[in-house]
This record gives structure tokens, C-alpha cells and sequence, in this order.
């Protein structure tokens, strides 16, 4: 069967996988102040990374409206997989699951559509990604792929450091004193997802110290590493993506690392610096 994955924008693929005929992105919308930008190969990074900081508002995102979705199912695919950031923060998922509810309404059931919620984001979206599509390189059906990624979902870890905490400040998420101390004491939180929803695990003082035990958070939760293929999105810093890498080599074998730098929802939130990790 002739297969197809349709990811949003939080799903950090690297040109390879962007020139995979398999895939295709839905973008978000970005929004900074006046400025407005889409989440696809136009996006530039580093001009909007300044516009962040320079502006007193928050930046927003805007999922994909569910005709989008609709639009992308189109084509040949006999199976078609959609992956999300986790439907606990962004209204993606909803918005392809209606785009599903309306395709299958006006063209029948026949095509095989699923919308995973990837409980996560960045990374996380795009390890999914590639589970589906190892799978259906090896023929296996609609039913059990869907099977298969599910279970692969709900053990899979997400972890976040940020080295810059203003967006969190902005919208809300830390108070103006809780965000003067946390910079002031150089104080970096340590964040996990718990299916799906944001929770914070740890803090230490500095990056380094934050970043390392990150690590060591994700490893006493992660079993049998060298099956799987673990995820680094940084934002605007592949030395400390290296770094990274390097602190999860030297604790274990994996089944491959994958390093990629952020598309425009992820460095909205991650922030300049920031580093996500999957497995």
C-alpha cells in the first residue's frame, strides 16, 4: 500500500526528510508583534530570533486550519498518517482530526487516515515520524502500524532545558519575580513531558550543570537505548547539541542520534539555546 506522513510544523525534519516524497508539513503561522511568518522552508531563524527579543509581547503560533489537512490527504497515499504536537498545548491535533471528520464526509472511507497526538514536540514529532515510516517499509498493515506507534508513543521520553526563560515570562508561565530571581541566580529549570502535558522535574545554576542532569534524569527512565534513536533539537546551537550528544554516548549505545536544528514553532518556545531530547 502506497503510504503517506503529514506532520505540522513542530515536527523538525532535516532536508532529507523534507525532499522525502513521504512527507509533507503542514506549517503553523507565527506571529511577533506585526510581524507574521509561516513555518516552512521560508522561515528564517535568526531574524526572528531577534524579533523575539526585541519585542515586549509574546510570540504567538496559530495552528493549521483543518482545510489544510484535508488538502494533504489528497493524492495517491491508500494510507495516511498524521502526527501533532501533543493536543495538550497546541489545537493542531483537533484542527486534523476535524480535517479528517470533513475529508472522510465528502470522499468516503476508503483511504485509511489516523491522527496521532505525539504527546510531545520537535523531535518527539519527528521520531514518530520515522516510526511510520519504518514500519510501512516493511509492510506492515494500517491497523498495526497505528498499534505499533501508539505503544511506541507512550514510552517514549521527552526532555527540555532552556537557556532563555523570556518567553516563558511573557506569557505568563513564570511571575515577574519568580523570572528576575531565576535570572539573576542563573537558575535553569529541567522540564518533562508527561504525556503530553509540561511539567518541571529539576533546576540547577547554569546550563551546564542543567544540561547535565537532564541527562542523567532521561537515562534512569530510558530502557534498552539500543533499540532506540534518540532525538536532540537545539535551537540556534549545534556546539551544545554536540555537547549533548557526547553526554548521552558516553552513558549508552544507541540505535542512531538524530540532531536537527528548530523550525519556527520550536524555537518559538524553546527559545534561542534551548535543547529538547527524545528517545
Amino acid at each position: 500500500m502506497v503510504y503517506k506522513i503529514i506532520a505540522d510544523s513542530c515536527c523538525d525534519l532535516t532536508d532529507k526528510y523534507r525532499k522525502d516524497p513521504h512527507f509533507q508539513i503542514i506549517p503553523l503561522t507565527l506571529q511577533v508583534g506585526s510581524h507574521s511568518f509561516i513555518d516552512d522552508e521560508t522561515f528564517d531563524q535568526k531574524e526572528y530570533i531577534r524579533l523575539v527579543a526585541e519585542s515586549p509581547e509574546c510570540a504567538r503560533t496559530a495552528c493549521p486550519s483543518p482545510e489544510a489537512y484535508m488538502k494533504a490527504f489528497e493524492g495517491e497515499a491508500d494510507m495516511v498518517f498524521i502526527v501533532t504536537l501533543s493536543q495538550h498545548l497546541s489545537g493542531s491535533y483537533n484542527s486534523a482530526v476535524l480535517g479528517k471528520t470533513l475529508y472522510e464526509e465528502e470522499h468516503g472511507t476508503e483511504k485509511k487516515i489516523h491522527v496521532f497526538s505525539s504527546d510531545s514536540a520537535c523531535c518527539g514529532e519527528s521520531l514518530i515520524a520515522f516510526k511510520i515510516q519504518e514500519l510501512a517499509e516493511a509492510g506492515a498493515s494500517f491497523e498495526q502500524i497505528v498499534a505499533r506507534v501508539n505503544e511506541f508513543r507512550d514510552h517514549m521520553q521527552t526532555y527540555f532545558v532552556l537557556e532563555d526563560l523570556d518567553t516563558l515570562k511573557k506569557n505568563g508561565r513564570l511571575t515577574g519575580l519568580a523570572a528576575i530571581l531565576a535570572s539573576a541566580l542563573n537558575i535553569k529549570p529541567i522540564m518533562a513531558g508527561d504525556h503530553g502535558v509540561i511539567v518541571k522535574v529539576d533546576q540547577c545554576r547554569g546550563i551546564q550543570k542543567a544540561l547535565k542532569q537532564m541527562v542523567e534524569h532521561f537515562m534512569a527512565g530510558c530502557r534498552n537505548p539500543e533499540s532506540r534513536t534518540l532525538g536532540i533539537t537545539h535551537v540556534n546551537c549545534p556546539e551544545r547539541a554536540e555537547q549533548v550528544k557526547k553526554m548521552f554516548l558516553s552513558q549508552a549505545r544507541f540505535k542512531n542520534v538524530y540532531v536537527v536544528d528548530a523550525a519556527g514553532v520550536s524555537t518559538t518556545y524553546a527559545n534561542n539555546g534551548g535543547i529538547v531530547v527524545c528517545a
